[in-house]
């Protein structure tokens, strides 16, 4: 190998460093590939440095926060609560990021994976050009996995700047606003405003469409919109944003209901309306790789695009925007370079909002099914009918599974309630192994549990509840 105006070669390469692309590296060494990794940012990407696990860290903050100032229910009584916010901060970068960074970097060390800090851009479908801070090299490689992920949408009228910020900008504030506007009601911005409600500020959530968190079913969401009452958060639904002025120590939002021009003063406006896929600036077009309207990759069931031997994963594919879909897809793509037979199936693909109540969903909703042809019906299981949600004083929510009246196989649930994200996971597995109600009721669940929700509701698909 010569290192300068020629071409290094590379075995296979991974661009991007997330939750997609640092599962494809180990898996595809584990597949006895050899593999090269290259990141222009930190190891771990999007999701562990400025998205879902800081994020998680400050709603757990928020959590502790409020359990220190209000659980006079359980006889607890705490005075002069004090939120030192640059701890929470120290405590979320470093030992929870931090922590979680270096890790993924030693796994790909052990696995030995090559790191190449860089941007990468494609000359053509097996040469690409790494351009580092002080130089740039080109390298030849046999095959490539893109995983380079999705940035945070700047709308007109909302420049980011000092107090104009995205997610990214709203999980490193170095204080709590007395008051923040978030645009944009979706999950991101949804658990955000929560977590920033929960440790003392006043928030205000301006949505462009008639609810908040769309995707989920109604009668999910009227329990994240009542807890957001009790907290004291305005929401604004059907409002257009029209523009954010910053001032000196605060912005000014205008936004639009109904025809009504409105305004809102606030220290700070997060704007949560979507991710943008980073498909521009990688010579895509150079290498001969396929595009949709929206700057998606379109790829086969493998991950393999228009070119044979590069293939794309998470954020940049078609799908939901998932870190978990991204970490599967990961596994399919790397493998498939090994020509095992594999491809990817999206029908137990779990998602979750970490609001107040966790919302949780995998599979079919009642009316996805119906749609499909399908002869179903949802059981409904309510938390107040369980003795560990009890215990817990949460019993906000419940477990809906949704059936087939034939032979009563899983399809699909959803769950509102505390610890949803946890739970959802064995009617995940369920759905994928292609169970049946009577499989989960057979099932010996601990007690008490929340677990036991789940058999309860299977217990009423098939018409013998025992706690309803």
């Amino acid at each position: 190998m010569v290192v300068g105006d020629f071409a290094i070669e590379l075995d296979t390469v991974v661009i991007g460093s997330g939750p997609g692309g640092y599962v494809a590296a180990i898996r595809a060494a584990q597949m006895g590939q050899k593999v090269t990794i290259v990141e222009k940012g930190n190891i771990g990407g999007v999701c562990l440095n400025v998205g879902c696990i800081p994020s998680k860290a400050l709603i757990s903050a928020g959590h502790h926060y409020q359990d220190a100032m209000h659980s006079e229910t359980f006889g607890v009584t705490a005075e002069n609560v004090v939120l030192d916010f640059a701890k929470t901060q120290e405590w979320k970068d470093n030992k929870v990021v931090k922590t979680l960074t270096k890790g993924v970097e030693g796994l790909l060390k052990k696995n030995k994976v090559e790191i190449l800090r860089g941007e990468a851009y494609f000359n053509d479908e097996h040469t690409m050009r790494v351009m580092g801070e002080t130089a740039a090299q080109t390298y030849s490689f046999n095959n490539a996995i893109i995983a380079t992920g999705s940035r945070p949408i700047e709308i007109k009228g909302f420049k980011f700047g000092k107090r104009v910020i995205d997610s990214t900008g709203g999980l490193a504030l170095s204080e709590v606003p007395k008051k923040l506007v978030v645009v944009g009601g979706g999950y991101i911005g949804s658990e955000l405003a929560g977590a920033y409600a929960n440790l003392g500020a006043e928030v205000t959530i301006l949505e462009g469409s008639p609810s908040i968190m769309p995707t989920f079913e109604k009668d999910m969401i009227k329990f994240v919109t009542n807890n957001f009452a009790k907290k004291g958060v305005t929401i604004e639904t059907s409002a257009m944003a029209k523009e954010a002025v910053e001032t000196e120590d605060g912005v000014t939002v205008k936004y639009e209901v109904n025809g009504t021009e409105k305004s809102i003063d606030a220290d700070y406006v997060m704007v949560t309306v979507g991710r943008r896929p980073n498909t521009d600036e990688l010579g895509l077009e150079q290498a001969g790789v396929e595009l949709n309207d929206r700057g998606l990759v379109t790829v086969d069931e493998q991950g393999r695009t228009s070119v044979k031997n590069i293939f794309a994963i998470g954020d940049i594919v078609p799908g939901a925007a998932l870190a978990h879909k991204a970490s599967y897809e990961a596994k399919v793509a790397a493998e498939a370079i090994s020509g095992k037979k594999v491809a990817v199936d999206y029908k137990a693909m779990p998602a979750v909002a970490f609001t107040d109540p966790e919302l949780a969903v995998v599979g079919l909703t009642l009316a996805e099914a119906k749609e499909k042809g399908l002869d179903v019906k949802a059981s409904k299981f309510p938390l107040a009918g369980n003795g560990r949600a009890l215990s817990l004083n949460a019993t906000e929510g419940f477990v809906r599974l949704v059936t087939t009246k034939e032979d009563g196989v899983l399809v699909g649930a959803q769950i509102a309630g505390v610890s949803a994200s946890d739970v959802i996971a064995e009617i995940g597995l369920a759905i994928e192994a292609g169970m049946v109600a009577e499989d989960i009721a057979l099932t010996i669940h601990a007690h008490p549990s929340l677990a036991e929700t789940v058999m309860d509701a299977s217990e009423l698909a098939l018409g013998l509840p025992i706690h309803m």
